[in-house]
């Protein structure tokens, strides 16, 4: 197990800038996902540390001790990726014993490790039969046994579920929780998938051209996010987004609206100025009065989701949503009142701007 450091980390490719100068500390042990969607560098930024790709400037350091130069074979890392890349003519048990024979080990020493490894992953059974015979599932777990009977020092995984389906997905971030929880390597899980990141890791690491916006626990990320971005991105159903004006002291307006707000809410107001976005996510919201922060507006859609239903309702020129208990309904151009939880209300500067976490973490 190793702890990972990167300082001022920048990867070029050519004229392009992928990665812009990070900075991130990720602790012996710890599972850090990172987020974001395509082409925001954490992809970059996971095959620099893995040593697949150089780095154009700055530092990475396991457990305090550089590595810019060090070749991937010689820095104990372990890769999963969505491509598990199984040798099909051989068997499973030659699948995870490939990496222990290439390094030289004995043949009791390799089929004990083989055989502890196989027992933990569930493939116990398997280890016989050939690639092909396999499902997708249990050929995802093949590699993901391949790359941790090496015992590595750090594991990365690039998107190692996204192709399967959605129940053998639900399956595996079951098991790969396990895994870290088994094993207790330093995890670092790429993934564009909100939901994988917030369910299976210790802090997510929320990345956009180029940049941290935020790394944090996932309940932090989804509840007092750093910027508009991480709220937009992170959540589901996607949080709302309104426009407001004429903020000050005394309240703000909100599509027509006019709203009081806490003492919380008025602190950050006065750092804002007097327009910018309000956002509040679809499970903080309720169909009626009772909060001090009401919305007027009419009724869209009910869409019935058997547990819940999400109701679609137009504020103004904004379309919002609300997750609420089965049989709650709107009917399409109904008057419907809105309360917010102002306790989970977020304020945000116009313009959707975003900066790098520089925190210490």
């Amino acid at each position: 197990m190793a702890r990972i450091t990167a300082q001022n980390l920048i990867k070029r490719y050519g004229a392009f800038q992928a990665v812009h100068g990070i900075n991130f500390d990720i602790a012996d042990g710890e599972f850090v996902a990172i987020l974001g969607p395509s082409g925001c560098g954490k992809s970059s930024t996971m095959r620099m540390i893995a040593g697949l790709e150089s780095i154009s400037d700055g530092a990475i350091l396991f457990d305090g001790r550089p590595v810019n130069d060090l070749r991937a074979r010689d820095r104990n890392v372990a890769m999963s990726f969505e491509n598990y890349a199984l040798y099909a003519p051989i068997t499973v048990y030659e699948n995870i014993a490939f990496p222990l024979r290439s390094a030289g080990m004995d043949a009791a020493s390799i089929d004990r490790a083989v055989r502890s490894v196989a027992e933990k992953m569930e493939l116990g059974q398997l280890l016989s039969l050939k690639p092909g015979a396999l499902s997708s599932g249990q050929a995802q777990r093949v590699g993901l046994a391949r790359a941790l009977v090496r015992k590595p020092a750090v594991f990365l995984l690039d998107e190692p579920i996204s192709h399967l389906d959605t129940r053998q997905r639900y399956r595996m971030r079951r098991f790969i929780k396990s895994i870290h929880q088994e094993f207790g390597h330093t995890m670092i899980y790429v993934t564009h998938d909100q939901e994988e990141a917030l369910a299976l890791a210790d802090r997510v690491m929320v990345m956009s051209d180029g940049l941290i916006q935020q790394l944090a626990a996932p309940d932090e990320v989804y509840t007092r996010p750093a910027n508009a971005f991480v709220a937009g991105f992170v959540g589901e159903p996607p949080i709302n987004f309104l426009d407001f004006t004429d903020a000050d002291d005394r309240g703000l307006t909100i599509e027509g609206n006019r709203v009081a707000l806490t003492e919380k809410l008025c602190g950050l107001v006065r750092q804002i100025g007097p327009r910018g976005i309000a956002a509040i996510r679809p499970h903080f919201l309720r169909l009626g009065g009772g909060s001090p922060v009401q919305l007027r507006g009419q009724g869209f859609i009910t869409e019935e989701l058997q547990d819940h239903n999400e109701i679609f309702v137009d504020v103004g020129r904004t379309r919002i949503a609300l997750v609420t208990p089965p049989g709650q309904k709107v009917h399409r151009g109904e008057d419907v009142t809105v309360s917010v939880d102002p306790d989970h209300l977020l304020l945000f500067p116009a313009g959707n701007k975003v900066r790098e976490h520089s925190d210490d973490i």
